[in-house]
């Protein structure tokens, strides 16, 4: 009898727990892979009468857009690594491609099993080791394949799994398929990651016609430069314009899409560069398409399922990316075009449809706000804060962030860009370039630029050496000073520090040493990259 009665509590407690699990929220994170938000119709950019992504804005339109979202280093790697530690890059030891997120620090993943959650990650993971700490994984190796892509596949550890077809379908149905048998007791984190839209673009056939007559909308910036940058990114006299920043144009001496799609050289060169720009956006977008019309598809799924109310939904990319503005391609600078991501969330338990906040959260916040909405407290090792009050009531704590911090470590790397590290206000940024990798000479002159973004949203006047801005760069500078020492950037062990103090003040015997640099480094022969690691910067371990 005791027997029985205690038989019946256990199955009845197992209920309630049940029930309660069943209660809390799934988490679906979408990721796209350098969808910059300039290309997402609700963002309302130069390139939203082209509506370029109608699933994702109709699905914006239910719950927030965050419009002031940035991630602190805009490569894939280290974006992903804080989005899974909510860590900055010094300390969760990704600060470039070639470095691994070891599987003790898959952080998202451990905590959320650790709640009772059923977790799986499925497309581009991009973080070097297997995502084995996840119960289910099906990743694409390295960057992947757009067509008939290969996966590495949790319990087939020795052999890869071919799909037949383009890589945003083949994501979509392996996701679905997951969602198809998972444990329906409990709730589940599903990373669903596409490979597109980054280069080299190459949407499904079906997308061949799409804007195949229309001309896209070109950024003034592509041909007309302003008082953008800086010492440390055109030099003294524009001695560095080939040298610094991969090209649409023909400007830069290593890489320039005019190589490929500007046409006949005889051409003028405004002609060619319009003609490369056309043919990367017309690329570009007719991968987006595909990411959009796959989203519909995992929508409809859930709908049908009947967990679409029940799921929160992020839709975000890893960081953005330059579509020709300042005549640059691919991300890494600290501007606005790279720096930002695309946010948008839904979960109309809590979330109210068609609203937007313009408050700072950062790509380490993410992880600690999907917590949140599970009901996991936020680990003490994580850097990020949950914005879930944010999300809910679209007011921001008197104690919330007031600036987003940035660090690009990889210097002169693929698409060479010199190192830096920025802080991003409202209203204002600061950059620092201090043009050095694992060294403590700078390799490129080292510089500061100042924007003043409520006044040139676009950023084509580096103020910094106006004096009507003093005081702002002297308060920028102490921030900076804060956020730097609270990632451990400044720590004094790596070699660029030494370069950072010696050119922080900048004053005129520190310019004219970079001016020299610049002209020393104008004056070798141009060399490509060969992507060597430098133990000398190596990340906390």
């Amino acid at each position: 009898m005791k027997r029985t009665l205690i038989t019946q509590l256990l199955a009845a407690t197992a209920l309630t727990v049940a029930a309660s699990a069943d209660d809390r929220p799934n988490i679906l994170f979408v990721m796209s892979d350098d969808h910059a938000s300039r290309a997402i119709g609700v963002y309302e950019s130069r390139l939203k009468d082209l509506n370029p992504t109608p699933n994702i804005d109709s699905f914006a339109k239910q719950g927030m857009v965050m419009e002031n979202a940035f991630c602190n280093n805009a490569i894939c790697t280290p974006s992903r690594a804080s989005i899974m530690t909510g860590q900055y890059s010094y300390t969760n030891g990704v600060t470039g491609l070639n470095h691994p997120l070891k599987s003790g620090r898959h952080y998202l993943s451990k905590e959320f099993k650790n709640a009772g959650y059923q977790t799986a990650v499925i497309g581009k993971w991009h973080l070097k080791t297997r995502p084995e700490n996840f119960d289910y994984y099906k990743v694409l190796p390295g960057q992947g394949s757009y067509n008939d892509p290969v996966f590495y596949e949790s319990g087939k550890e020795e052999e890869e799994v071919q799909m037949i077809g383009h890589s945003s379908d083949c994501i979509t149905d392996s996701a679905i398929a997951w969602l198809e048998q998972r444990d329906k007791t409990k709730p589940f984190f599903l990373k669903y990651h596409f490979k597109a839209p980054h280069a080299a673009f190459k949407p499904a056939d079906r997308y061949k016609d799409y804007l195949k007559d229309v001309k896209i909308p070109e950024p003034a910036s592509l041909y007309d430069h302003g008082n953008h940058g800086s010492l440390a990114t055109v030099g003294h006299n524009g001695e560095l314009r080939p040298l610094i920043g991969t090209s649409v144009s023909s400007r830069h001496a290593g890489g320039t899409l005019t190589r490929k799609w500007g046409g006949d050289t005889s051409l003028p060169e405004a002609q060619r560069t319009s003609n490369a720009y056309q043919e990367y956006m017309h690329l570009y977008l007719r991968c987006v398409k595909g990411i959009d019309d796959n989203f519909q598809r995992m929508v409809d799924y859930l709908k049908k399922e009947n967990i679409y109310d029940n799921t929160v939904i992020i839709y975000t990319a890893d960081q953005g990316f330059f579509l020709g503005e300042h005549d640059y391609t691919d991300k890494r600078w600290a501007y606005e075009e790279s720096m930002r991501m695309p946010f948008i969330i839904r979960y109309p338990k809590s979330i109210k449809a068609g609203t937007r906040s313009d408050a700072i959260v950062e790509n380490v916040d993410y992880g600690p706000t999907m917590l949140d909405f599970a009901g996991i407290k936020t680990p003490e090792y994580m850097h990020g804060k949950s914005f879930k009050h944010i999300l809910e009531t679209g007011e921001e704590p008197a104690d919330w962030k007031k600036s987003a911090y940035y660090h690009y470590w990889f210097h002169m790397m693929h698409h060479y860009n010199p190192a830096h590290f920025a802080i991003r206000t409202k209203k204002h940024k600061l950059i620092m370039f201090y043009g050095a990798r694992g060294v403590d000479t700078p390799d490129t002159p080292p510089a500061w630029e100042l924007y003043d973004l409520s006044k040139d949203p676009f950023e084509m006047n580096n103020v910094y050496d106006n004096p009507e801005y003093a005081a702002v760069v002297a308060d920028l500078k102490e921030q900076l000073k804060e956020r730097r020492a609270f990632t451990k950037d400044d720590d004094p062990k790596l070699p660029i520090n030494k370069i950072i103090n010696e050119y922080w003040d900048y004053d005129d015997a520190a310019k004219q040493k970079a001016i020299a640099i610049s002209n020393e480094r104008a004056s070798r022969p141009f060399v490509k990259p060969r992507g060597k690691k430098t133990k000398a910067d190596e990340p906390a371990k």
